[in-house]
């Protein structure tokens, strides 16, 4: 067993865990020691479909200290005249140069990928299989608390029988023979994302189903930019959304309230959306999914077999010529809030509206600049 220590063991090299150490390392002569499962820092950018891109601007995503944007507007696409998208490639490589050139070269940072952490401050090589414990001279830092659920590593809540083409979004790019339809079952942003990269590569709408369970609104991203001819719409958004809430008098009427003042929009105007996940989308998108003109809206799926898809409200026929393309997985899973602050262990969640990478980085300078824990949680309190 390999003795080791360092003032904060952080558990988790994704966007959150890099974050927080950032500011530990650029605001402390605090020590580190990062524990993570996968081969390179980033989390679950390591396994991410091969065209994501982050839906909001790329000034907003990254370690406090680089920026991960070019500080550009995009000059074509869906996106044109907005602020640059990062690609997962870009986001990945970002994060592995930020530690190889950032964090590792200050002397105090101890990396451990490809490592598995079992608790109690020991964590065990899945390469070698040499075992580490490791103590916490501070605190020990769990970024493992919103664990993001992607497609590659996502198992259904539904039954698919066999001969049935079904596979995750990651694989849409490995088809070599077109098939006779193809079926995205999901409404989330990965939905969209499959919908729209089907869309880009010449696919006849009418041969796309889009499942959609729950009808979802939408952030514009419009008003999530940051350059300076923006500033009337960003900061615009903001007092909408502000004066809606004080005039609201129920929270139907605020919902429409939003959409009216142009904070939130929806994809399909005859359908009122049930949910809000916080996902940003351009008018050309909307635009482009409206293409889709076979949307179903039957609840979610319960099995799908050759011939026929069931789901809670009815059942729509498929085949086995068909492509089934599984965007069903929830990118954060229901989870209970918890004290950020604890004794000896520090779990980050979001303290600011989707902004986990900005909630990381301002939770690790409340933790170096304040001393009691009562204090720092008064500061950090998790958003629902």
């Amino acid at each position: 067993m390999h003795e080791l220590q360092a003032d904060y063991v952080v558990v988790g090299s994704g966007a959150v865990g890099m974050a927080f150490t950032d500011i530990l390392l650029t605001e402390s002569d605090a020590t580190v020691l990062i524990v993570d499962r996968y081969a390179k820092p980033g989390g679950h950018w390591n396994v991410a479909y091969p065209f994501v891109e982050l839906h909001q601007p790329a000034a907003f995503y990254g370690v406090s200290s680089k920026e991960l944007s070019g500080g550009r507007l995009e000059q074509g696409g869906l996106n044109k005249g907005l602020g640059e998208l990062a690609t997962g490639a870009q986001v990945s490589a970002y994060f592995d140069d930020v530690m190889r050139h950032q964090f590792l070269p200050t002397g105090r940072v101890q990396y451990y990928p490809s490592c598995d952490y079992l608790g109690e401050g020991r964590f065990v090589s899945k390469i070698s299989g040499e075992q580490h414990s490791v103590i916490a001279l501070k605190k020990l830092v769990n970024c493992t608390h919103l664990n993001t659920e992607v497609p590659s590593t996502h198992t259904p809540n539904f039954t698919i029988a066999e001969g049935v083409r079904f596979m995750p979004l990651n694989d849409l790019p490995k088809v070599t023979e077109a098939p006779s339809a193809y079926v995205v079952i999901g409404a989330g942003k990965t939905g969209i994302d499959a919908c729209l990269w089907l869309l880009g590569n010449g696919v006849n709408p009418e041969a796309i189903t889009w499942i959609v369970s729950r009808d979802a609104w939408l952030l514009d991203r419009r008003n999530t930019q940051i350059a300076d001819e923006f500033f009337f719409d960003t900061m615009g958004s903001y007092a909408n959304q502000m004066e809606s809430l004080a005039e609201a008098e129920s929270v139907d009427d605020l919902f429409e309230r939003l959409e009216e003042t142009g904070y939130f929009v929806r994809i399909h105007p005859d359908v009122k959306p049930s949910m809000f996940h916080a996902a940003t989308i351009s008018k050309p998108e909307i635009e482009e999914l409206r293409r889709i003109k076979n949307v179903v809206r039957l609840g979610r799926v319960k099995s799908i077999s050759r011939d026929q898809i069931v789901l809670d409200k009815g059942v729509v026929p498929t085949s086995p010529e068909a492509i089934h393309v599984d965007c069903s997985a929830s990118a954060l899973a229901k989870l209970k809030t918890k004290t950020i602050f604890a004794g000896n262990t520090i779990t980050p969640q979001m303290v600011r509206p989707y902004q986990p990478v900005f909630s990381a980085a301002f939770i690790a300078h409340v933790e170096i600049s304040y001393a009691d824990d009562d204090t720092k949680n008064r500061f950090c309190a998790p958003v629902p």
